[in-house]
């Protein structure tokens, strides 16, 4: 599903807000899988795969989730290595597994962050931490699923390939039997 902003990544909100499995309209119940916060949006995995959502959130498995950050300047490279080696945040060190500028225009830089953790609004802190809050943040791949023709709103199935592969890719040494 592509999860539009405004919409809370729960099935359930006790503040009454949009809740992204109201987006739902299959006939099975489902959860979503981590979570994008209310005012970030792209793709976010609902499921009712009790296994897979364990294999994709806990961060053992090292399930990598990338996005795209619009920020007002590019950061620098010593900025980007600062961000790989580790930012100090108010819950303990945060870090990513790779950032870099992907463009540059006269709105901003877009900034594409791939991350393997994902505590909550993450991203947004480590970006505001070194100087350069975020403007919008979108999803845009979950381990290997991409899907650029999602609009906001909507979703579709996965295919046995694509679920195949996202179990594939938190597959590590450790678990081996």
């Amino acid at each position: 599903m592509y999860k539009p902003t405004g919409v809370v990544s729960t099935a359930d909100d006790p503040q009454g807000r949009p809740i992204v499995t109201d987006l739902y309209e299959g006939p099975e119940r489902v959860y979503p899988v981590g979570r994008l916060d209310a005012d970030s949006e792209g793709l976010l995995l609902l499921t009712n795969d009790g296994d897979l959502t364990h294999l994709l959130t806990h961060p053992r498995f090292g399930v990598e989730k990338t996005y795209i950050a619009l920020v007002d300047e590019p950061p620098s490279k010593a900025t980007c290595r600062l961000l790989r080696e580790g930012v100090e945040l108010e819950d303990g060190p945060g870090r990513v597994e790779r950032v870099g500028v992907l463009d540059e225009t006269p709105n901003g830089a877009l900034v594409q962050i791939v991350m393997t953790e994902g505590r909550k609004r993450e991203v947004r802190r480590l970006l505001d931490a070194v100087g350069h809050p975020v403007r919008r943040l979108v999803r845009i791949a979950i381990g290997p699923l991409r899907d650029r023709d999602l609009k906001p709103g909507t979703g579709r199935g996965l295919d046995v390939d694509e679920v195949r592969d996202l179990y594939a890719a938190a597959v590590t040494d450790k678990d081996a039997p």
